[in-house]
């Protein structure tokens, strides 16, 4: 036996990082997720949102009515018209850890910046950072490179400048790699900004969007012509809120706190749904349960607090306990009040809560009919071929059980001859699926197929009790196979969408192609692809383009579905946008789907 290696530990191995080195070193612990700028909670915009947070609270505190932000190529720049940072500290607050005033509450009340941590982050990342504050015809500048100081003016003239903060930053390619800033991720939050913010003028690469009616302007983008009522509202400096009905199967929310989005909601959004339905029940002297409330509605919630404490650095969850109670408390005496202020409001809100409870009690009937069906027909569900080891999420077991849900025989048959009977299950479609789009939560019962699959990956009580962790689409690369999956993903998006937000839904990429000689054998997924393997393997190279997964035998289907598998993830930027998109290519909209077609097609004249 070799000897074992000695490590020597003693003074020597310990390492005291500077505030600069260590947001460099531990990014993830700053901002999260690093990314490339294709998702929404990437870097980028983290850091985008640390330097317009600041700016917000000059706005929430009642001074700048107006935000400037220009973003050419990765050159972010933020201009403010608040009271600008002190002259003297402008260098320490964006350069040192634990400086600035939102320690001090007689200055920002009600903080969204980090307690002097975000701009810092900021600069330390940024391979450029400029800060300049001006006040009073004066200005302070400061350059930065990597966090480190390279230039600084304490006090020139500006005489014709108003007070205010201009920050411009870029992010640093030795830290975020190849991004590009996504338009849209950027307006969306500046929507959000808008919507919490009344009144404020943001101006984003000269284009200006205000809000005048707050999250009231919020909730309609969302429901578009969706909602049963004009959606009830209510704000106080401290508290704002709104809500109506859809005719939706999910409740939808938004949650801000201090003019943050916390997309993970909190303490103050379960408040806000308990609150809710305290409020119906009193009102209407009834007991609903929270489901028959909750059913397609669609709120907002936006609250200040003084010292609000996150879950995370990036801001995307409260984690205030102590407020919970008299939220709950508040919430049910405004929107009390608000029922009684609109009467009519509050007796369509009411025939839509006490419709949901009579479907909800038709859907049970409908649901014990279809379990007494299947076990009058069959114990087991005869398209599916099982496999051992099964998904247990509270249990943290079984992460690699997989099921594929593939169409026809002969696709099947491939899989089944090639899979792991251990931790590969298969679901065999029978045609097209269902179209749900439009159709309510009792036509999986009456469809057999849509039935079994439910039953299959046992999500009809809870996507939480999710039999096999991935869940994948194997359907052919031709336009029948892309219809099946857009009908399965509709299925799932529709009454089970938990899944897909969770990263449990997969489309299995399979090959077009296969180049090949003697020697060597290159599956295609398209045709540069193809192109490229017939230059590597040269002349007396043999192309077979495959159809369908029934034309991939057994042994080749072996290497696509075992370590060599291309699995691309169904991700959703935005759940709220779901609805939206669902209906609009889905949906019974056939004329507005085809004037959209028409209108974007893109025909390539042959050379």
């Amino acid at each position: 036996m070799a000897p074992r290696k000695v490590h020597n530990y003693d003074e020597s191995k310990i390492k005291t990082l500077s505030s600069l080195e260590h947001i460099r070193k531990r990014t993830g612990m700053y901002i999260g997720r690093v990314g490339d700028g294709a998702s929404y909670d990437d870097g980028i915009y983290i850091l985008l949102k640390e330097v317009v947070d600041n700016s917000i609270d000059e706005f929430i505190m009642g001074y700048g009515k107006k935000i400037d932000l220009q973003i050419e190529g990765h050159t972010v720049s933020v201009r403010d018209y608040g009271r600008g940072i002190p002259l003297g500290k402008v260098i320490d607050c964006v350069s040192r850890i634990n400086t600035g005033a939102k320690y001090n509450t007689d200055v920002f009340q009600f903080s969204v910046g980090l307690n002097g941590v975000g701009t810092k982050a900021v600069n330390a990342l940024s391979s450029t950072f400029t800060v300049r504050s001006f006040r009073e015809g004066k200005y302070a500048e400061a350059v930065f490179r990597r966090g480190e100081l390279v230039k600084q003016t304490r006090k020139g003239q500006a005489p014709d400048e108003p007070d205010g903060t201009f920050m411009s930053f870029e992010p640093d390619p030795e830290i975020f790699g190849e991004f590009a800033f996504e338009t849209d991720h950027v307006e969306k939050r500046i929507r959000m900004y808008t919507f919490l913010n009344t009144g404020l003028r943001f101006v984003f690469n000269g284009e200006e969007r205000v809000s005048r009616g707050g999250l009231v302007d919020l909730l309609l983008e969302d429901v578009d012509e969706e909602a049963i009522y004009k959606p009830l509202h209510y704000r106080d400096d401290m508290l704002e809120l709104t809500l109506t009905h859809t005719r939706r199967f999910n409740e939808d929310y938004y949650s801000f706190v201090n003019g943050q989005y916390t997309m993970d909601g909190g303490t103050h959004l379960s408040a806000f749904r308990e609150g809710v339905l305290k409020a119906f029940n009193e009102f209407s002297s009834k007991k609903f349960d929270g489901d028959d409330v909750r059913e397609g509605l669609v709120g907002a919630i936006a609250i200040r607090l003084k010292e609000p404490v996150f879950e995370s650095q990036t801001k995307n969850k409260l984690g205030n306990t102590e407020i919970r109670s008299d939220l709950v408390a508040r919430v049910r005496d405004v929107v009390v009040d608000l029922l009684h202020k609109n009467p009519k409001i509050a007796e369509k809100a009411l025939q839509k809560i006490e419709d949901t409870q009579k479907l909800r009690k038709e859907l049970l009937t409908v649901k014990k009919l279809a379990r007494e069906k299947a076990k009058s027909t069959s114990i087991r569900v005869p398209q599916l071929k099982d496999c051992k080891i099964h998904y247990d999420k509270k249990r943290g077991k079984g992460e690699e059980s997989m099921i594929f849900l593939t169409e026809g025989q002969s696709a099947a048959g491939s899989i089944v001859s090639s899979r792991d009977v251990n931790t590969q299950g298969i679901f065999v479609l029978k045609g097209k699926p269902l179209n749900v789009c439009e159709l309510k939560r009792d036509a999986i019962y009456k469809n057999t197929e849509l039935y079994n699959l439910m039953r299959c990956l046992n999500i009809e009580d809870s996507p939480q009790h999710l039999r096999y962790n991935k869940v994948i689409l194997a359907t052919d690369a031709d336009v029948d196979g892309l219809h099946i999956r857009n009908l399965l993903l509709t299925f799932f998006l529709r009454f089970f969408e938990d899944i897909v937000l969770e990263g449990h839904v997969y489309v299995l990429e399979t090959p077009l192609f296969r180049v090949r000689n003697k020697k060597e054998t290159v599956y295609c997924y398209s045709e540069a692809e193809r192109d490229e393997a017939m230059k590597k393997i040269g002349r007396g190279n043999e192309v077979t383009r495959f159809k369908g997964l029934g034309e991939i035998s057994p042994s080749e289907f072996k290497h696509l579905i075992g370590s060599e598998m291309k699995l691309t993830p169904v991700a959703v930027d935005n759940h709220h946008t779901i609805p939206h998109v669902l209906r609009f290519y889905m949906g019974r909209n056939t004329d507005e789907r085809r004037n959209y077609i028409m209108e974007n097609l893109v025909v390539e004249e042959a050379d």
